[in-house]
Parts: structure tokens; sequence; C-alpha cells
């Protein structure tokens, strides 16, 4: 980025100013040639007028250099934003390698293959970024957490845990909304008009990464919280302890979610205040834990992850910004 230092200059009631000579040249602008011109508080950009975006492609030549993934750079270029990857091949691409970019196509969505030779893969995002929603993927994610944590909770008082078994699953499109969220947001810093589509501030797109990132990882907790109570030994009397302290848990996910999207800085303040009751319920647990002799090692487990949980949802309700006067 070139930074120029202009002055403003005064023609009748209009307030001017020249715009850098190797930027016109660069564009191929003259005179009537019409620009976009967006306004924030304290800055303005002007943008080329064109009616599309230019698609963003990238080359991978294949074979890879040593200790490269395929699937890590595909993935790598989906989350940069490229909408058209081109895989090029020296010599044909093995079918163990084919399977790879196929089953990879599966966690990234909009992404399909559209032309395949022996030699060449090349793959496209077929969605329209401006018609996605930052906060309509963030509530999927966070609908989906949601159903992973009921249905825990619920194992913890019945005898039927089979549900626990389709949480890898549903993690995974955790995963794939995540994967498409990150690649959204980052498209915004590099496509202002994108920006001013979702109303989005450079501010706004880091605290959409750090709130998505925070419900991915609190899934990957769930699902090893699933795995521990189904092969748990704890008694049902333990186990209805774990499901005494952790049922409030929901009301911090859904204040802080809907407070993040709000900017609702009260529906914040009672997230967090709701975690810190959970905290001292916690505290309370632990002392009559170390109380006895013998501690439950499985017990003690569940506690820490579902602390573990309830923190990443209230630091959701941290990114919610103050109300200053």
């Amino acid at each position: 980025m070139t930074k120029f230092i202009r002055r403003l200059q005064k023609i009748g009631s209009s307030i001017l100013v020249s715009l850098p000579k190797e930027w016109v040249d660069a564009n191929k602008l003259a005179k009537s040639t019409e620009v976009e011109i967006e306004t924030n508080e304290n800055t303005i950009s002007i943008t080329v007028n064109k009616t599309e975006r230019p698609s963003k492609e990238v080359v991978i030549s294949y074979p890879l250099p040593q200790d490269e993934n395929i699937v890590a750079d595909i993935t790598g270029a989906y989350l940069l934003g490229y909408d058209i990857i081109r895989i090029k091949g020296k010599t044909s691409i093995p079918v163990e390698d084919r399977e790879k970019i196929r089953n990879s196509m599966r966690r990234l969505v909009g992404m399909e293959i559209v032309e395949e030779d022996s030699s060449n893969i090349n793959v496209q995002f077929l969605l329209d970024a401006t018609t996605l929603n930052p906060d309509k993927i963030l509530k999927r994610i966070s609908s989906i957490a949601l159903g992973m944590f009921n249905d825990i909770s619920l194992a913890l008082i019945s005898d039927d845990k089979s549900n626990l078994q389709t949480l890898p699953n549903r993690d995974d499109e955790v995963d794939r909304q995540y994967f498409l969220l990150v690649r959204l947001i980052r498209s915004t810093m590099v496509d202002k008009r994108l920006a001013t589509t979702f109303h989005l501030e450079n501010i706004d797109v880091l605290d959409y990464r750090i709130a998505a990132n925070i419900l991915e990882t609190a899934c990957d907790t769930l699902v090893e919280i699933a795995n521990t109570i189904s092969n748990t030994h704890l008694s049902k009397n333990d186990l209805r302890k774990i499901y005494d302290l952790t049922k409030d848990i929901e009301s911090i996910h859904q204040k802080s979610i809907d407070a993040f999207i709000g900017h609702n800085r009260r529906l914040a303040i009672d997230a967090i205040s709701h975690h810190r009751k959970f905290q001292r319920k916690i505290s309370d647990i632990r002392s009559s834990i170390e109380e006895k002799n013998q501690l439950p090692i499985d017990l003690v487990d569940l506690i820490y992850m579902f602390e573990k949980v309830s923190r990443s949802w209230a630091d959701i309700s941290d990114l919610v910004k103050p109300i200053y006067n």
C-alpha cells in the first residue's frame, strides 16, 4: 500500500483533492470516469467502479515440494479467498492424491471440482460472497455447538448415550462453517465493497475471527467430553452432580452470542455474571472433592472440560465493546 499526502483545495463551494497520477494511470482513468466513493467515520476510500470483482486464481504445481501437503495447500488457498485453484501436474496425478483432493472439497463450503484430466484438476468457489452473511454463519456455528452441548447434558442423566456418537460429524460441520467464515471475513479486508455490504469495520473483522475460533475450539472440547462420558465408569450419582453443575451453562452461551451479534453490552455483562456464578459452583465442588481421600479422575476431568467450555463462551461476551460516555 502506497501513501500520498494531499492538500485540500476549495473551488467555489466545493472542497477538492487531487488523485495520485500513478494510481490514475494504473487504473486507466480519465475525465468523466466514474469511481466508487465509500466514507466511514474518519476515512474515505475511492474504488474503480467495476461491476464485478475479478476472480482470484492460484496455481499449485504438482508434484509438491517435500513435506508439503496438497490438502493443506488447497485449504490455505480457500481461506485466503482464492476463487479458482488450479492444480497443474508435470505428470499424472496419482489416484491416492486425487481422492485426497476430492475429500477436501467436502470440508470447504462452496468449493467444487469443475475440470479434471489426468494431470490437471481445477476447483472453483461457486458461491457469491455478497449473498453470504457473517452473522448467519456465526449463528449456524453457535446453533450446532448448543445442540452438541444439550445432547451431552442429557447423556449425563440418561442410560441412552447413542447421540454422543454423532458429535464428531457435527464438529466436522462446525469446521466447514468456520472455514467459510474465515474466508469471508478475510475477503472483506481486501474488498472494501464487501466490508460495506456487511457493515464491518476492521475491528469487527478481527472480533468475528476471534469469536468463530472460540466456538470452534469449544466444539472440539465438547467432542472430548462426549468421548469421556461414553467411556466413563463414574456412578450415576456423580454424573447427576455434573449435570446439576452444568445445566446453567446453556444460558451463558445464548446470552454471549446474542450480545456479540447484537452489540448488546448489557447482555454481555449478564453472561459474564452467569459465568462468575458458575465458577463459584466449580470452586465449591472442588473443595468438596478435595475433602475426600480418593479423587475420581473422570470426575475431575469432566469438571475441568465443562469449565473450559463455559470460559470459552464467556470470552465471546468480552468481545462486546464497552459503552463510553
